[in-house]
């Protein structure tokens, strides 16, 4: 087994035109880090599998439903199968969310 470096992984092509990266695919889990710059957000959607959001830098605004939630570094933001939901980063800072999806979509 090696570390992995989210920086060594090409970012793939999206909608929301956000630099995502597949940091891991499996049968069972995907984790994708996004890095949302200040002023980007994701196009509301939905995902029809569970989703756990981590932030690992920065803060922004977690929209599951018609809830908003100011996520901070360090948090996680649960969002269940087939709820709206996106991510938008309002700040001055980048906001970098790892987003696990499980199972695989």
């Amino acid at each position: 087994m090696k570390p992995i470096d989210p920086k060594d992984i090409k970012p793939f092509e999206n909608k929301h035109g956000i630099d995502a990266r597949k940091v891991y695919s499996k049968e069972d889990a995907e984790i994708i880090q996004m890095n949302l710059t200040p002023g980007q957000a994701l196009i509301t959607h939905v995902t029809p599998v569970d989703v756990i959001f981590y932030v690992v830098e920065g803060s922004g605004q977690v929209l599951i439903g018609d809830e908003v939630i100011d996520a901070q570094k360090g948090q996680f933001v649960e969002s269940p199968k087939d709820i709206p939901h996106s991510l938008s980063n309002n700040g001055t800072e980048n906001f970098v969310v790892l987003v696990i999806k499980t199972p695989r979509p």
